[in-house]
């Protein structure tokens, strides 16, 4: 585990994502689509915090809100204390320098009619940090730092492999010395083969620039490797926050405790005895999510309170919260 300095240096408050449903000509609203539904939660200097859960679960739509690519529809981002809602078009796009993104498709996520060194630098020119010589000096440090040879610099993004497009894309998240980086599944998209390497050039980076990182994955094994913190995340709710640890040795919400029985554990003995729990039925809809917990449709363990009330995301122990009636 990372030192940290114990300083917030991100904060999420309520924060709500709601895409409407029209219908007609008039594009009338029938309803909406509730991507992301009321989280909160802190990530401290120097950390990183692993968001995980399932494909559609609202994890990509809340990364973007909080680098407010995406308005919300409620609820409040503060970055270094100050609330980025409130700030003017001029006054976000000064403090974007401090928050960058890594995507999770390095092949499109790279513009394959510019070099290397112009994907790189374009942040740079954007906002007026470096010209000329020192420029391009600054393309070529930063592609030495994550492993690449400066003369990459003349080439385009298909001459490379998937691994090396995503260090491209972790050069340019770097260009301007941010504080916190937002890592969409960065991983995802590549070879099992090259999944341990990035990981380990972000762990390096992170001691190495004092960085900051929201990590976001449904691959439970690589976050329990790479995060500090874990919040499992589900329909558009976090329904648990704890440190890695205590997460993975003591899951309390019944969701997380079906999610990590499905990670395979190395040895053989202990992998034969292990019971798995099973999901039934599918995700439901975020159109039409279910009344009380969200989860409760598929909960084995459900009561009569979890389908007509939506539990409070409380302290079950230090450090650790869950969203369950059962807790």
């Amino acid at each position: 585990m990372k030192s940290k300095e114990g300083e917030i240096l991100l904060k999420v408050e309520n924060l709500s994502k709601h895409f409407p449903i029209t219908k007609g000509l008039l594009r009338r609203k029938i309803g909406a689509i509730k991507a992301v539904d009321g989280i909160s939660f802190e990530i401290l200097k120097g950390e990183t915090l692993g968001l995980v859960g399932e494909s559609g679960c609202g994890k990509s739509t809340a990364a973007r809100v909080i680098l407010q690519l995406s308005y919300a529809t409620e609820g409040n981002v503060f970055f270094k204390g100050q609330d980025l809602n409130s700030l003017s078009k001029e006054e976000l796009r000064k403090l974007r320098q401090q928050m960058q993104m890594i995507f999770q498709d390095p092949q499109e996520s790279l513009n394959p009619r510019m070099t290397v060194g112009s994907i790189i630098s374009e942040p740079l020119i954007e906002h007026g940090t470096f010209r000329g010589k020192v420029l391009q000096d600054r393309v070529e440090q930063l592609l030495e730092s994550v492993g690449m040879n400066r003369e990459f610099a003349n080439r385009y993004p298909h001459e490379f492999s998937g691994g090396q497009r995503q260090r491209i894309g972790i050069a340019r998240a770097l260009a301007l010395s941010p504080d916190f980086i937002i890592c969409d599944e960065p991983i995802a998209a590549l070879d099992v083969s090259i999944q341990a390497q990035v990981v380990n050039l972000l762990e390096d980076l992170q001691e190495k620039f004092g960085l900051t990182y929201l990590f976001i994955s449904h691959d439970l094994s690589m976050i329990r490797h790479i995060a500090d913190r874990v919040a499992v995340m589900y329909l558009g709710r976090i329904v648990e926050l704890a440190s890695s640890k205590s997460l993975y040795s003591r899951p309390s919400h019944p969701y997380t405790q079906a999610l990590l029985s499905a990670v395979p554990i190395h040895d053989p003995k202990r992998e034969k005895k292990r019971e798995r729990i099973i999901l039934t039925g599918d995700v439901p809809s975020p159109a039409d999510p279910p009344t009380g917990c969200h989860f409760s449709t598929r909960c084995s363990m459900a009561k009569e309170i979890c389908f007509k009330e939506s539990p409070n995301f409380r302290k079950a122990s230090r450090g650790h919260h869950v969203a369950c009636h059962l807790i």
